[in-house]
């Protein structure tokens, strides 16, 4: 059955019996693209140099600029380093916390306090291994001195710790009043997204400490989790601020289809697992967004996936063309993603190529962008005007 397109929502839909060729045929292509990267591509901003700025990293997750040029980098596998301003990159640093390096966990985001210049305050959100092989994702701070995180403390933990490999969320975006959001996700296990007492399937708002903000909406539900932003989610892997309206947007990994784009608003249900634009891995198909009008519906759906991972609003002077876009980081599309709202509308509007897994994407100091590949020799790429 081919499925309807929500009058608020852009897609491109596929029959049902389409999308599993569809997804071996982008893991087959993905094989022989990811040996073919081009030094140059074209774009709706010119013609764009890819540069290797440092390779040989294990699988790196996220990265954050300090205000010296240097750059954090994680590894999923556990490890923090930075790279110099001469591209020499750390050996890892220590202070860092254990974590749960089995499947999509590890070490995943790293961000500054927005004060890091009088603080030293690094943050990293993380899969926190718990008893009898459980895990999940935390958020922990240290003050960043030399090449060692001091003083590192876990200041929220997402609860329950549950088995299993998949499905961590972990980005952490700062408000322009020092609150944190932080992605989640339901840790594959489906229903307790739509449990209010449980963390799994939401995005929470933090103060700077950990603690829940006053922000935060009420529930109805009586035991509902005081830290709780939005729920109904699924993965999200992918999440920023938006420029001028200061709205949370989010890029949510869907299951055989139906990755979503969502503007995470307080209070909002957005339907996992009831509802989504995607069905399950076994082709059995999941009622539509439309079926349900209680739940929030998305701004735009893909299927097939992108595999939405990073995400940012250029606001750099190097690509003008792209000015006030979101560049969304693919994972199965093999490049990044690009964007343009308008209000609470998007459109997707251009695919910048580039033949790798784009874990991140993060707009560097100059207004070049940088971008991380999820693989095992995992690089560093810069993308910048061909002159």
């Amino acid at each position: 059955m081919k499925r309807k397109t929500s009058p608020r929502a852009i897609a491109i839909e596929l029959p049902i019996q389409r999308k599993i060729f569809i997804s071996i045929f982008i893991m087959l292509l993905f094989s022989l693209t990811a040996l073919a990267q081009k030094p140059t591509v074209k774009t709706d901003a010119g013609a764009i140099k890819i540069d290797v700025i440092k390779e040989g990293l294990d699988h790196p997750w996220g990265m954050a600029f300090l205000p010296d040029g240097r750059l954090l980098v994680t590894e999923r596998a556990g490890t923090l380093r930075i790279l110099d301003k001469n591209n020499n990159l750390s050996a890892p640093l220590s202070g860092t916390p254990e974590v749960f390096a089995q499947g999509q966990g590890g070490m995943l985001d790293v961000v500054l306090h927005p004060d890091f210049d009088q603080n030293k305050y690094v943050y990293l959100s993380f899969a926190e291994p718990g008893p009898n092989g459980t895990a999940s994702t935390a958020l922990g701070r240290g003050k960043l001195e030399g090449n060692s995180l001091r003083e590192f403390e876990v200041i929220f933990r997402m609860e329950p710790k549950v088995e299993g490999p998949n499905h961590f969320g972990g980005r952490i975006i700062f408000t322009p009043e020092n609150d944190i959001f932080l992605t989640l996700a339901e840790r594959f296990k489906f229903e307790p997204a739509q449990d209010l007492s449980s963390h799994l399937g939401t995005v929470v708002r933090l103060n700077e400490d950990g603690s829940a903000s006053e922000e935060n909406p009420s529930f109805d539900a009586e035991n509902a989790l005081k830290e709780i932003w939005s729920y109904g989610h699924r993965n999200i892997e992918s999440a920023a601020l938006h420029l001028e309206t200061g709205d949370l947007w989010v890029a949510e990994m869907g299951p055989m289809g139906g990755d979503e784009l969502q503007i995470a608003s307080a209070g909002k249900n957005y339907g996992w697992p009831v509802v989504s634009w995607g069905d399950n891995y076994d082709g059995s198909e999941i009622p539509d967004p439309t079926t349900h009008p209680k739940f929030a519906d998305a701004v735009i759906h893909w299927t097939p996936t992108i595999s939405p991972s990073g995400m940012i609003f250029y606001d750099g002077k190097v690509f003008p063309e792209w000015k006030n876009s979101m560049m969304i980081g693919g994972l199965t599309s093999t490049g990044i993603v690009r964007v343009k709202v308008d209000g609470e509308q998007a459109r997707e509007v251009e695919r910048i190529p580039l033949s790798v897994r784009v874990r991140d994407v993060e707009q560097g100091p100059d207004g070049h962008i940088w971008v991380l590949t999820d693989e095992n020799n995992g690089k560093i790429l810069q993308l910048k005007p061909v002159k």
